[in-house]
């Protein structure tokens, strides 16, 4: 089987940490959707944080260079945002967190987007509603809407929520937003259900031992 074709993994119920999730082990071997630029445009579509229009443009319009070029910088931006999120997670934020944020401020200075007022919905009051747009005039900015959303994350996140996988293998991070917050796994068909197979497997052990 060839688990680079596994459809991403989005459980993290927050964009942010879903572009973590972006490098996972999800049976046996490691996979990295944004391995090079290609897996990084197929990413991004599966995440729907870029206009499939504005993705074939790109790829049509970019060398395969570029674009692995581009894949290598958002895998920088992963690897330093992991170290971030892991330190920080199971506390809230503070404003001392600011600083070690400025690599993240950096990138979203570069970002171009422009607001648009569009017709909404038929029937809707009032008729218009304003939309924001981003130009997607090179590569590097497919990097913006993974730079939004690890801004969303830090801003709108609460941190106290922010978890990693409990499961021996699982790098997975997510949100926990269940009632409670008592969840403890990526996903119970993943590690969920590993973990029940081995508690099992030591109970039997365990009363054969008797």
């Amino acid at each position: 089987m060839d688990y680079r074709q596994i459809p991403a993994i989005f459980i993290a119920d927050a964009p942010g940490l879903d572009f973590l999730n972006s490098i996972a082990t999800p049976v046996d071997e490691q996979v990295d959707w944004i391995s090079d630029g290609g897996g990084l445009l197929d990413w991004l579509e599966q995440a729907e944080m870029v206009p499939r229009a504005a993705l074939a443009a790109l790829r049509s319009q970019s060398t395969p260079a570029e674009l692995d070029a581009v894949a290598a910088q958002a895998r920088a931006l992963r690897e330093w945002f992991r170290v971030f999120a892991r330190k920080r997670k199971g506390r809230p934020l503070t404003a001392r967190d600011l600083r070690e944020l400025a690599p993240l401020n950096q990138l979203l200075e570069r970002d171009d987007r422009y607001g648009e007022i569009v017709a909404a919905a038929t029937g809707e009051v009032p008729p218009f509603e304003f939309r924001a747009n981003r130009r997607w005039k090179s590569p590097e900015s497919l990097l913006m809407p993974i730079a939004e959303a690890l801004a969303n994350l830090v801003c709108d996140e609460d941190f106290t929520h922010v978890k990693a996988c409990e499961g021996p293998r699982c790098t997975l991070m997510f949100a926990d937003h269940t009632r409670g917050h008592a969840r403890r796994w990526c996903s119970m068909a993943i590690c969920g259900n590993r973990a029940k197979v081995a508690a099992h497997r030591k109970r039997v052990k365990e009363q054969q031992g008797e």
